[in-house]
């Protein structure tokens, strides 16, 4: 089977980047290049991150649901930001390890439920209450 050519990386790296806060930007990029919705942006070191990734551990939930309705895959970390306590409780209950795997830049799993807000309380709690 053939593989479809990669995305340019200087695309896939501004739209990682932009997907911290610039949902315009965001969309412009995506409307350019459909693709980019689950690229993934390698900082080195094992530590990729993709713009739903960006969006998750720093609260953005407008680029997060964005990206999740054009395709995006959902992960535990979007999950715990955007207050999806039965998400998140199901991929713990499934694979309890899951609970101290870091995110993009290694960062941990309760500060995206931090940075979910109110939205993210019950999952805040939650993930509070496993220790």
């Amino acid at each position: 089977m053939e593989r479809p050519p990669a995305i340019a990386p200087d695309l896939v790296n501004e739209f990682v980047r932009k997907a911290h806060s610039d949902l315009a930007r965001v969309k412009e990029l995506l409307a350019q290049e459909p693709k980019l919705v689950n690229a993934c942006w390698d900082w080195g070191g094992g530590d990729f991150e993709s713009a739903l990734g960006a969006a998750a551990h720093t609260g953005r939930r407008e680029i997060a649901e964005f990206l999740l309705d054009n395709g995006a895959r959902m992960d535990i970390f979007a999950a715990a930001m955007l207050g999806h306590l039965d998400i998140v409780k199901a991929a713990i209950t499934a694979h309890p390890q899951s609970k101290s795997a870091p995110g993009a830049h290694g960062i941990p799993l309760l500060t995206h439920a931090k940075m979910g807000g109110d939205n993210a309380l019950p999952v805040l709690e939650y993930l509070q209450s496993l220790g």
